[in-house]
């Protein structure tokens, strides 16, 4: 589990390079035994570019969170409000790769879904790819469950190939939030 001092913020237009960096890492250390170098490259492209990033900061209606151990970046998380109304979609949820296995993702579910229960919404929802075996565990662990699976274009002869997965939000009593 973790060990250190951890720090959940907002991400400011300053850590962009690192969160791309990080992602960049992860991606190649993880993904390869999953989907091609050139569809994570595609992928990456789509992602992490400085403007997508600096575009979705000043959308109202996305959101990323840093999570610091010990002052530096760790994992990083990015969320955003989808449909049907009262859902909150976890579009993206990494961690140093090094770093897995200590809970970061957790912690960062659990903000999320803190988060998700101030603004109303009901349900978490993400997909995944279906051979992405650690992360999926990650997630039932956490409560989500597969609702669907599902084949998406993403362009350049690529597709995701991704189980839909989804957990509920029940109200929590009053005074305990």
């Amino acid at each position: 589990m973790n060990s250190g001092e951890i720090l959940i913020e907002p991400l400011r237009e300053a850590d962009i390079p690192a969160v791309v960096t990080l992602a960049r890492d992860t991606w190649h250390k993880h993904y390869p035994s999953i989907i091609t170098v050139a569809q994570i490259e595609h992928m990456l492209a789509q992602r992490y570019g400085d403007d997508v990033i600096r575009g979705q900061l000043a959308d109202p209606d996305v959101w990323w969170d840093k999570l610091l151990l010990d002052g530096q970046l760790a994992a990083f998380a990015q969320y955003e409000r989808s449909d049907p109304p009262g859902t909150l979609k976890v579009d993206k949820l990494y961690a140093r790769h090094e770093l897995r296995g200590r809970g970061l993702g957790s912690t960062l579910l659990r903000h999320i879904e803190h988060e998700a229960r101030a603004m109303g919404c009901a349900r978490l929802k993400l997909q995944v790819n279906k051979n992405n075996v650690s992360a999926i565990g990650t997630y039932r662990k956490n409560g989500f469950e597969v609702a669907e699976s599902a084949v998406f274009d993403i362009g350049n002869g690529f597709v995701m190939d991704d189980y839909v997965m989804v957990k509920e939000l029940p109200a929590l009593p009053a005074g305990t939030e």
